[in-house]
C-alpha cells in the first residue's frame, strides 16, 4: 500500500510535535506536600527547615529537577519506605545540592556535599538508608551538619 506525500507530512509533523512538547511537559511543576524538619546537631544546635515530601515513585523520580531556586531554609525529603542502599543523580537538576543520607532512626549516615548540577554520576548512600534530604549546596558546611546528627520530622517519626 502506497502512502501519499500528505500522509508522510502529517506523520512528520505529529512526530515533531511530540519531540517538542514531551520535554516541556516533563518540566511542568509537580505538587509536593510540605512539613517542618529539624536537624539536631551533635553540638546541640536545632536547625529548622521546611521540606517538600517525595514519597511516591513519581515524586522521587522528579525530586528537585528543573527548579531554578530554593529558599535557604527549604529542601526535600525522599522517603523510600524501607531501608535500602540508595543511588541518586543530578540529571536535569539545575541547583547544586547537599544530600543527607538518613537511616530509619533519623540519624544522618553520610553526606554528599555540593552535588554537581546536570551530572549523571551516581551518588551512592554507601549504606542502607530510609531517607535522603536535599538542601541547597553549602548549607551543611555553613551550619555544621555532620554524620551522626539527628533528623526529626513527621515523615521520619511516623510508624517505622
Amino acid at each position: 500500500m502506497r502512502r501519499s506525500a500528505a500522509h508522510w507530512i502529517r506523520s512528520a509533523l505529529a512526530a515533531l510535535f511530540f519531540i517538542i512538547t514531551l520535554p516541556a511537559l516533563s518540566q511542568q511543576p509537580m505538587t509536593f506536600d510540605k512539613e517542618p524538619l529539624i536537624i539536631q546537631t551533635a553540638s546541640g544546635k536545632r536547625l529548622n527547615f521546611i521540606v517538600e515530601i517525595a514519597d511516591t515513585n513519581e515524586q522521587r523520580q522528579r525530586g528537585l529537577m528543573y527548579r531554578k531556586e530554593m529558599p535557604e531554609d527549604a529542601g526535600m525529603i525522599f522517603d523510600f519506605g524501607v531501608s535500602r542502599r540508595v543511588q541518586m543523580w543530578m540529571e536535569n537538576t539545575i541547583l547544586p545540592l547537599d544530600m543527607l543520607f538518613v537511616d530509619s532512626t533519623g540519624t544522618i549516615r553520610n553526606i554528599k556535599q555540593n552535588a554537581v548540577p546536570y551530572s549523571q554520576d551516581i551518588i551512592d548512600s554507601m549504606t542502607e538508608v530510609k531517607y535522603v534530604i536535599e538542601l541547597n549546596a553549602g548549607v551543611t558546611a555553613k551550619l555544621g551538619i555532620q554524620p551522626g546528627d539527628k533528623v526529626m520530622s513527621a515523615t521520619t517519626t511516623k510508624k517505622r
